[in-house]
């Protein structure tokens, strides 16, 4: 089992793979995590339970403990929160059937983002999108690495930032999902529920919201908070009698934020 410099045990509790927009297997990042020196890994695509058995397999044989998870991209007013979702029931008929709609929408998002460019020159293909995502569930990760492919971008923050944010070109919607709604699927899944990044999400005002819904943690620690939002959600986190997480969000390396996995643990 992996330590930290002062003896105590590390997990990492936020962590993607190439069953979404990651760069690396189930398997090398577990590989990745026992290098890192972290004893605990929680894989949390968007969306999906796909990575986790190979990953289970994987920590069997490294010696890490891995934590089956989600994380479902939610819609708040003109924002997103994302809900992560721990020792998730992949049988769950809420679940399941929730997973699978936001799996089918999120093809059909991509394909309406490649007409959008198409539509005003950038001619990539969502057989390119496809082959990027490989049997992973797609998203605009995978479109805009296929800008950058394609050569219409240098880099992927370049190519998100002009055709894939809201407002911009070749952004489409996603699927309307509350975080409310996102809590109440994992809990009658047997899992956890925790709000994710909170920091990026900007609406704290809802915490006390989510916590009396049934959220039960509250990710304090994460790549993105300044020491002083950790402090912060820290507060809240115990405030509202909320479970404590971390995790790096790392999604591998080559990609927009480059987040090491144990980085923010």
């Amino acid at each position: 089992m992996g330590r930290s410099m002062t003896g105590e045990q590390v997990a990492d509790l936020h962590v993607h793979t190439t069953a979404s927009d990651g760069t690396l297997t189930p398997s090398e990042t577990v590989q990745e995590a026992a290098r890192a020196g972290v004893s605990a890994v929680a894989i949390t695509d968007h969306d999906t339970l796909e990575g986790v058995p190979e990953a289970l397999e994987a920590g069997r044989r490294a010696g890490v403990v891995v934590v089956p998870g989600v994380e479902i991209n939610t819609d708040y007013g003109q924002s997103e929160v994302h809900m992560l979702g721990y020792f998730i029931n992949a049988e769950s008929g809420p679940l399941s059937g929730e997973l699978e709609r936001l799996r089918v929408h999120r093809t059909e998002r991509a394909r309406a983002m490649v007409e959008k460019l198409r539509a005003i020159g950038i001619m990539i293909t969502f057989d390119m999108v496809r082959e990027i995502a490989g049997s992973g569930s797609v998203g605009r990760p995978h479109v805009a690495r296929a800008i950058v492919q394609a050569g219409y971008s240098s880099n992927v923050s370049g190519a998100f930032g002009k055709y894939l944010v809201r407002g911009a070109a070749g952004y489409v919607p996603r699927s309307k999902l509350t975080p409310f709604a996102a809590i109440q699927i994992i809990r009658a899944s047997g899992g956890v529920a925790v709000m994710a990044h909170p920091g990026s999400s900007k609406h704290d005002e809802l915490i006390p919201q989510f916590a009396e819904a049934g959220m039960q943690g509250l990710e304090v620690y994460h790549t993105d908070h300044s020491s002083h939002e950790r402090r912060h959600y820290k507060k809240l986190a115990v405030k509202y009698g909320l479970i404590i997480t971390g995790g790096a969000d790392s999604h591998g390396p080559g990609v927009l934020k480059m987040a090491p996995i144990g980085h923010a643990t």
